[in-house]
């Protein structure tokens, strides 16, 4: 069986985030690691090849600069091989030339049975790319996957909803976004951190892919301007003198709660 699996690399949240001057975007020149949203898919991956006997769990990537550090994360975790794509030109790239760029990498590793990611990044929250990803390969979508399981060459998934989750069946291949939780991600060893330093990374540019790098200019959007939140105000101080509960009456009715 073979899964491939959709992973973005971002700036540390740890660290404080700086913006680009120009662009008004989050800075991504340093060192990326990989997006924890994503680290669930990894894991589903292995977990999916392992029941399956025997196969291959592979990545792909688009991040500036050539920057790899999360992908060896991912590697490390056990996954065999990854493809990067890393073009300026692709620079500002909206959901849907993103969703492009990484349908082109899947079929530049020769296609798969299932296709996973997260259901969206922690530093862009469209939530779009794998159903994207889903219409440009054309294969089926289940998204917001809390469960995923492959039974006599069909998908199952438990697929969660506000009201608890649907039972949904569907052919493979197929592409699949997980929820946060549907497993545990296993922590690199240390056998597999110095194993994932050797593992092949095809580095591409959007151009290898027969893709056009439009980046900022099809964007369809324009970061104008950022300015800090406004300053938290001082809550107000009722101390009980008796005539409280007026007074907190009266607070609740300047506000028209009640």
């Amino acid at each position: 069986m073979k899964v491939i699996v959709c992973v973005k690399q971002i700036p540390d949240p740890a660290l404080p985030g700086e913006l680009d001057s120009a662009t008004n975007t989050l800075k991504r020149d340093g060192k990326l690691i990989l997006d924890e949203s994503d680290s669930y898919g990894v894991e589903m991956a292995l977990q999916l090849v392992d029941a399956a006997g025997g196969g291959e769990v592979a990545l792909v990537s688009m991040a500036p600069n050539g920057e790899v550090s999360g992908l060896r994360t991912a590697l490390a975790m056990g996954a065999a091989q990854g493809v990067l794509v890393s073009d300026p030109g692709l620079a500002g790239s909206d959901a849907l030339t993103t969703a492009k760029v990484l349908a082109a990498a899947v079929q530049r590793l020769g296609g798969a049975d299932l296709v996973l990611a997260g259901t969206e990044s922690s530093d862009g929250y469209t939530g779009t790319v794998p159903e994207q990803m889903a219409e440009v390969l054309g294969l089926p979508s289940v998204t917001f996957a809390k469960s995923v399981a492959v039974e006599g060459g069909s998908l199952k998934v438990n697929r969660q909803t506000e009201a608890g989750y649907d039972e949904v069946t569907c052919p493979l291949p197929a592409v699949v976004s997980v929820t946060a939780g549907v497993v545990e991600p296993r922590y690199p060893s240390f056998k597999g951190i110095m194993a994932a330093k050797s593992k092949p990374v095809d580095t591409v540019t959007a151009a290898d892919l027969g893709v056009t790098a439009t980046g900022w200019d099809a964007a369809g959007q324009q970061i104008t301007s950022v300015t800090q939140a406004p300053t938290r105000e001082a809550g107000e101080v009722i101390e009980d003198d008796g005539e409280a509960h007026v007074k907190i009456v009266e607070f609740l009715e300047g506000l028209k709660v009640i």
